[in-house]
């Protein structure tokens, strides 16, 4: 038992507390949000308990904190080796939605394994694509460019898997990380230009020139020409943010749950700012900010070169998810299915993050153990 004490006590001692505490904080106000903003919809529209969305959250934030202390608890290399090992086995996944994913609203991005949950598995590949990715690059005695050709040849097929979905706005997200990494590994500005323009040129040619991608036109065409028909739910996260005003309209009235589907996962921060006020949005925002400075700062102060590739991947990945996600909210962006980290209801994304946070608070200790 003292042996158990013991290795809690280093690990609190050595852990970053306001990167944990902030995590924590992040957690509580996702359930919290989740309890107000899902009560009813179980109750109205499913006719079920009004707690069971929020049980589920639960359940998924209690794997998810559980995910985030044994992966920071472990030794360095231990965790390097397990995240390899993770990467081939949730990539396999990744592979198995084209074959047996189930398809939901003309997306093939789940898979469903009956008892279990329903599960995406892009969600949980990432974190562990940034580590695959940062390890290759952090080689030694390898050419650079041998380097960039290999992480490369890891960054393709994932992509094919995502198009194939389609899933456009994480296969973007996903290049970005990549772009991210390489750039702070130190490739020839020619080099990343020159992908960075690929990218740039493959996302026109899917959008316009294929058909499967055809929505993807629709959603951008409609967020250019805002009075289009197109707009409906992109409008009523609107009307809710500016209906809320600066101190929101009360715990529970809120329209925006009843009027637009799965608002508590892709519009969580217009249902906030409806029922809690714009200054809780803000809050937020700051809390994020906050929390990625945090981390940034820690990047500084490694020298080990692969832990700051993988902290930049893994922040790099919260960020733009939080950027894109207020920004769909806002209309500066157009539609994307993108989930709030830690606050939008759904188990894969919740598991996908703590797997982050698991990773940054191992990187980021005082020392080994």
């Amino acid at each position: 038992m003292n042996k158990y004490f013991d290795t809690f006590y280093d690990w609190w001692k050595n852990i970053d507390k306001s990167i944990f505490l902030i995590v924590t904080l992040f957690f509580t106000l996702g359930l919290f949000f989740s309890l107000v903003s899902t009560s009813i919809i179980a109750s109205d529209k499913l006719n079920t308990n009004s707690y069971y969305f929020f049980i589920k959250h639960l359940i998924f934030v209690t794997i998810g904190i559980l995910i985030i202390l044994i992966l920071s608890l472990l030794e360095q290399k231990i965790l390097m080796r397990l995240s390899i090992f993770m990467f081939f086995i949730t990539f396999t996944t990744l592979i198995l939605v084209p074959i047996v994913g189930v398809e939901v609203k003309g997306s093939k991005r789940w898979l469903d394994f009956g008892m279990l949950p329903r599960f995406q598995p892009i969600e949980t590949v990432k974190p562990f694509f940034v580590v695959i990715i940062s390890l290759i690059l952090s080689l030694e005695k390898k050419n650079l460019y041998f380097k960039y050709l290999l992480s490369t040849l890891i960054l393709i097929p994932t992509i094919i898997l995502l198009l194939s979905q389609p899933d456009l706005g994480q296969t973007l997200l996903i290049s970005s990380v990549w772009l991210s990494i390489i750039f702070v590994s130190g490739v020839n500005l020619i080099l990343f230009s020159f992908s960075l323009f690929l990218i740039s040129f493959l996302t026109f040619f899917l959008i316009y020139l294929v058909p499967k991608f055809e929505y993807i036109k629709i959603r951008l065409m409609s967020f250019l020409d805002a009075s289009g028909s197109n707009n409906y739910q992109a409008d009523k996260a609107s009307d809710a943010i500016s209906s809320g005003g600066f101190f929101g309209k009360g715990i529970g009235e809120g329209t925006l749950n009843s009027r637009i589907p799965e608002a508590h996962t892709d519009y969580i921060m217009s249902v906030i700012a409806e029922e809690f006020g714009v200054i809780i949005v803000v809050g937020i925002i700051i809390l994020y900010l906050i929390f990625s400075y945090r981390v940034i700062k820690k990047i500084n102060l490694i020298d080990n070169q692969n832990c700051k590739l993988i902290l930049v991947g893994c922040i790099t990945i919260l960020l733009i998810q939080t950027f894109i996600h207020i920004g769909v909210n806002i209309r500066m962006l157009p539609t994307t299915g993108m989930t709030m980290p830690f606050l939008s209801y759904g188990g894969s994304s919740i598991v996908g993050t703590s797997i982050i946070i698991g990773i940054i608070l191992n990187l980021t200790k005082r020392k080994l153990f």
